[in-house]
């Protein structure tokens, strides 16, 4: 039975208790906590002390009820009392380790995807408690934010931007297309309408809106320009983590995928009902690539064709 001091109540002294496991990571988020009548077998207390405890617990964040279930360690990040341990070790956060955690979740991520990214997963990998990685890190919204911006930092724009707007937009392009292709989950964990603060993602737009000044374009249309390019890219990859996934499960390509439908395509094409689409399909090579680079050469005609129109004006 834990030790207990005098000048505790005994509802304070079993909170404390509990809070320490949570804490050092023994009891992890989403783990169970001991039930009221648990603790009035363990601690030999009445069941309104035993209430009140896991109440305080409740109060702190440090715990959730789930109907079914009982009382679990929340998903989020605790709050450490002020002039605690873990109040201290919170207030010196490490950026070596943080570095270490984002490291280790994006090369988990590139294996297996975001789907499954945990912090326990994460702190094993890691032979850390998992309670110590909310010291460096807020919680999985935050981690990610952390990965996409190291995932970009890792491909750099050069210091020297080429000649002509055009080479600089393309060049944004490959390094993004070929970002994605590195790491097939980036895609999904981007949201334009909810975009990530990610410094390093960020400075694609920045190169953009250079490359288009001083062209005759207003500030609204450089903008649109900018967002519109690192949307398309995106867009363009958003499969890429799906068909990993589907491989892995597989053990298919998507070629062979393809292969052992023909004979079903085929059989549509010959209907008849869709003439053009089986005049053109025998021709077209469709790939990834040629869909992006198709796409991205669409694009930047569009607007050179702004461009011109400014120039006109």
């Amino acid at each position: 039975m834990p030790r207990t001091t005098p000048d505790q109540p005994p509802y304070a002294r079993i909170a404390g208790e509990l809070r320490r496991r949570i804490e050092v990571g023994e009891l992890a988020p989403g783990d169970r906590v001991p039930s009221t009548r648990a603790i009035t077998q363990r601690w030999g207390v009445a069941m309104a002390t035993a209430t009140k405890a896991l109440a305080a617990l409740r109060h702190e964040g440090l715990v959730r009820a789930v109907p079914g279930v009982g009382t679990v360690v929340a998903d989020a990040a605790p709050r450490p009392r002020a002039g605690s341990a873990a109040a201290g070790a919170a207030a010196a956060d490490d950026p070596a380790v943080r570095a270490r955690i984002v490291r280790a979740a994006v090369a988990l991520a590139d294996v297996e995807g975001t789907a499954g990214l945990t912090m326990r997963r994460i702190a094993a990998e890691l032979g850390m408690p998992t309670m110590s990685l909310y010291r460096h890190v807020a919680g999985k919204e935050e981690l990610v934010a952390l990965m996409v911006d190291a995932a970009f930092a890792g491909e750099p724009l050069p210091a020297q931007p080429p000649e002509g707007w055009r080479a600089r937009l393309e060049l944004s392009a490959a390094l993004q297309w070929r970002l994605y292709r590195a790491h097939p989950w980036l895609a999904g964990a981007l949201h334009l309408g909810r975009p990530l603060l990610a410094p390093h993602g960020m400075r694609h737009i920045e190169w953009a809106l250079a490359a288009l000044d001083g062209l005759g374009l207003d500030a609204d249309t450089r903008m649109h320009a900018a967002v519109a390019l690192f949307g398309y890219v995106r867009g363009q990859a958003v499969d890429l983590e799906p068909e990993v996934r589907a491989e892995r499960a597989s053990g298919i390509t998507g070629e062979q995928w393809m292969a052992a439908r023909q004979g079903r395509m085929d059989a549509v094409l010959a209907s008849g009902a869709l003439p053009h689409f089986a005049a053109a399909a025998p021709a077209a090579e469709l790939s990834p690539g040629s869909l992006y680079a198709f796409g991205l050469a669409a694009l930047l005609d569009g607007i050179a064709a702004r461009i011109a129109r400014s120039d006109d004006s």
